[in-house]
């Protein structure tokens, strides 16, 4: 046991979404890659769902769209995948209310992207608000709020303020912090729709 809590302190946040996510999708699953980013989650996603599940991943820039799919194909991911070049507002378009069993967001830039290419606060709101009519009862966000830097901090409060006017008897909001790490850390944050 000890060794299993050793390992959870050690947590990336990516390795800490990546642990709930695991937790929460399963075979047959529909899941939202809303930010594909370089195709870490939109991976991750397609095994969990496996071949009778379905994962749509959405971005704006075609950088991300093609490393995504590189590494998809590299990886040999089950081909349970939809890849659009479109923004995250969209995904409403793509998918039926309440039918999706997880959505992920990473909201920043993408890694190894023009930085002046990030998320913005009020397109992540419009995202997040439609995001919410499509997650079926006790789906799961699980969104990765990257601020500092580049990207300053001006997202990250509006999200957060956005996060804490939900309704508590439709959702639950967990907002975690890794509390002593410098340099403004990435906060992960859970919402389950109850």
């Amino acid at each position: 046991m000890y060794e299993k809590e050793r390992k959870i302190m050690n947590y990336q946040i990516t390795q800490w979404c990546a642990h709930f996510i695991t937790e929460h999708v399963k075979e047959g699953d529909l899941c939202i890659d809303a930010t594909m980013g370089n195709g870490n989650d939109t991976l991750l996603l397609t095994r969990l769902c496996g071949e009778k599940g379905h994962v749509l991943a959405f971005d704006i820039q075609e950088m991300a769209l093609a490393h995504t799919k590189e590494r998809l194909e590299k990886e040999h991911a089950p081909h349970n995948y939809e890849l659009f070049l479109d923004s995250h507002v969209n995904m409403g378009n793509y998918a039926e209310p309440m039918s999706v069993s997880c959505i992920v967001f990473n909201f920043g830039y993408l890694p190894g992207g023009d930085h002046k290419l990030a998320t913005r606060s009020e397109s992540s709101i419009q995202a997040l608000t439609a995001s919410l009519s499509l997650l079926k009862k006790g789906g799961i966000l699980m969104l990765c709020i990257y601020s500092g830097g580049d990207s300053g901090f001006q997202e990250r409060d509006a999200l957060l303020a956005w996060l804490k006017e939900l309704d508590p008897k439709k959702y639950l909001v967990i907002r975690t912090e890794y509390y002593n790490r410098p340099n403004n850390p990435p906060m992960p944050v859970l919402v389950v729709k109850l």
